[in-house]
């Protein structure tokens, strides 16, 4: 039972600390973003990279990989934002596997200690016989209560897996996103900014016909 014990504080403490750590604001900082789209200057991407540096979100650190690397060809960008991304999802995991383990150990845990259970109650059947049934129940109930903690463990933990998995996957979706977004219009806006006008064409003069 003990273990099946540390394993429920240690999936509360790691649930706690990934719902805290997993906030919106941590990931997709509203507030980052609309100074972004306000600030946004293809001619002085310098400005941008300095506000990116004064937020400490992940959309901040994918954006300014993909802002330093602003002027090369734009498959190189992109491939640089989704390294960002995975390395991005990669932090935001942290902790999750731990509680994936402990969603797949406590249920195996609880059934180990079903069959400790069995086994004493056996044992008490092997020595005195059957004459004395609340000795054989006592190893029973041992046994049905392992089961049901590691169950009782085991369930939500991998429910609270599965939670932050989905949530982390839309999270780096949605940046990715926005930072291709992002780049593709810096990138056109300064094409199309950048371009020269085309000189307007003069006509030429008619020749008076001559006289012949």
């Amino acid at each position: 039972m003990y273990p099946i014990l540390f394993s429920s504080v240690l999936m509360l403490g790691i649930g706690i600390e990934r719902l805290y750590n997993l906030r919106r604001k941590n990931i997709v900082n509203s507030d980052f973003l609309q100074n972004i789209r306000s600030q946004w200057d293809w001619q002085n991407p310098q400005k941008t990279l300095q506000l990116c540096n004064s937020y400490d979100n992940s959309l901040s650190r994918v954006l300014k990989v993909g802002l330093l690397r602003v002027g090369g060809k734009l498959d190189e960008i992109e491939r640089a934002i989704e390294g960002a991304g995975q390395h991005e999802a990669s932090l935001m995991n942290s902790n999750l596997r731990v509680l994936g383990a402990v969603a797949n150990i406590t249920p195996m845990m609880g059934l180990l200690g079903t069959v400790f259970g069995m086994i004493k109650a056996f044992n008490v059947i092997s020595m005195s016989g059957t004459g004395n049934p609340g000795l054989v129940a006592s190893g029973i109930s041992e046994a049905l209560i392992t089961t049901a903690a590691g169950m009782v463990v085991g369930i939500p933990a991998l429910a609270l897996y599965h939670y932050f998995r989905g949530k982390i996957d839309r999270y780096v979706f949605e940046m990715e996103e926005i930072s291709f977004q992002l780049i593709e219009e810096l990138s056109y806006d300064g094409m199309r900014k950048a371009k020269p006008a085309k000189p307007q064409s003069r006509e030429r003069p008619k020749r008076a016909p001559s006289v012949g």
